[in-house]
């Protein structure tokens, strides 16, 4: 049987050509949901049509609509309300939603374009198209990284938990959206991680200011060499090698473990980048401490590495040659420097405001009657496609009840898996609220 197939073009065009900002204050809103529902139909054509290698198209057109700082835009807007606005929430002592499903829509945009970023900065236009927003993109990227190495250096390692449409429909699941939250928050890191890597490919196209953004405001080389040293997406569990490939945790067999995987192949291609360009090599001041983090790499260019990735050779000559010579301190020219405007906007015009602006929220957007509540899912039904969602996800699908592998759906609303009837009578008080929601009336006891 054939798979889903990616958008037509026009169906392409049309919901490109829709995207446009929205203000922090409406988050969530009708208007706000319409945007995501684009960017999401857009981050699964974006998957579906670069696995099919037809991803050409919804590249054009996002640069012929110069659509992509936009999108930058509403990631720092998203990524500012999960700081400034979920906490208040999350604090409102007579805040008990009917559901938390809303709220968890606004922390998964910020994943939505994270992941369509990911898609689609392979290409050059779309790195160039982002014009000025790509310093705030930069900015963006780093304090993913930043964060994802502080909390691997300090040992913290994310557990990812599985949150189901009955949990979020429980007004009691606030704190089980936190828990996803901070899931979430690892995952984004790493989709950063690839798109800071692609914006490093076009070093040579860069402006100047972004150039110095990420070599002497950021200094990512020393950041990047964090990352290789305490490797977020790798930990040791019960005596086993884990690493963090396809969303989730697996055991490594020891044949397997010096295996490179596509996050480490990120990070050592961001630092080919930044470290071998003639113009980084201009402007990167080789300080003390700067060349005593870099020279740390040494240790872990071994052979077996080298095989996997050869252009790392180029590298390990580099580091030979830095660790015997002083290298030219910087010149300094005279450059207007550009600095990202998008983070300090957002900032100012809502500062002071975030409570109010939380207080509207609840009101609003996230205390909807039943009836807009079923609305509403019968939309994300929709848009959440889920034989597309089937189609993209990494994993078969686990039985609702026992957590084994399953191959029958609740045919009512089809968003749940069951191995066997049992399982799925078994699961049902439990998934009853959510295939309500999701299928419209209540089901008769002898409709089971």
């Amino acid at each position: 049987m054939a798979g889903p197939a990616p958008l037509l073009p026009a169906e392409a065009e049309a919901l490109v050509r829709a995207l446009q900002g929205t203000e922090l204050r409406d988050a969530g809103g009708q208007g706000w949901l319409r945007q995501h529902e684009c960017v999401e139909k857009l981050n699964m054509h974006a998957i579906l049509s670069a696995s099919t290698g037809q991803e050409q198209l919804l590249t054009e057109l996002l640069v012929s609509y110069a659509k992509i700082p936009v999108l930058i835009g509403e990631l720092i807007s998203v990524e500012i309300w999960k700081h400034k606005i979920f906490p208040v929430l999350c604090r409102l002592e007579d805040f008990k939603p009917r559901s938390t499903f809303p709220i968890y829509v606004v922390l998964h945009h910020e994943a939505s374009i994270i992941n369509l970023l990911e898609t689609v900065f392979f290409y050059k236009e779309i790195c160039e198209s982002a014009e000025d927003s790509i310093l705030d993109l930069i900015d963006y990227c780093h304090r993913k990284l930043t964060l994802l190495a502080a909390r691997s250096a300090n040992g913290q390692t994310v557990t990812p938990m599985e949150l189901r449409p009955e949990d979020l429909a429980s007004p009691s699941s606030m704190q089980e959206l936190r828990k996803q939250a901070e899931t979430m928050e690892f995952e984004i890191s790493l989709k950063a991680l690839s798109v800071l890597r692609f914006i490093t490919d076009q070093v040579e196209s860069l402006p100047l200011s972004a150039l110095t953004r990420m070599l002497n405001t950021h200094n990512l080389p020393c950041l990047l060499v964090e990352l290789v040293e305490h490797c977020p997406w790798s930990c040791q569990e019960a005596g086993k090698l884990k690493k963090f490939e396809n969303s989730a945790w697996h055991v490594v067999p020891p044949e397997d473990q010096v295996k490179m995987t596509k996050l480490d192949g990120q990070v050592w291609l961001a630092l080919l980048n930044l470290l071998l360009s003639p113009e980084c090599q201009r402007k990167y001041h080789f300080d003390g401490f700067n060349k005593s983090q870099l020279l740390k790499l040494r240790a872990f260019l071994t052979d077996v590495l080298i095989d996997q990735l050869p252009n790392l050779v180029e590298l390990q000559r580099f580091l030979s040659h830095l660790a015997v010579t002083e290298p030219a301190p910087p010149k300094k020219d005279l450059v207007l420097e550009q600095v990202p405007v998008i983070w300090d906007h957002i900032l100012k015009k809502n500062a002071g405001k975030w409570e109010a602006i939380a207080k509207h929220q609840v009101k609003r957007v996230f205390s909807p009657t039943e009836e807009e509540l079923k609305f509403q899912a019968r939309r994300w039904a929709q848009t959440y496609s889920l034989d597309m969602m089937e189609a993209l996800a990494p994993n078969k699908p686990r039985c609702g009840a026992c957590g084994t592998e399953a191959a029958k759906r609740c045919s009512r609303c089809r968003n749940e898996w069951y191995c066997t009837r049992a399982c799925q009578v078994q699961h049902w008080q439990k998934h009853k609220v959510a295939c309500n929601l999701m299928a419209g009336e209540p089901r008769r006891a002898d409709d089971l």
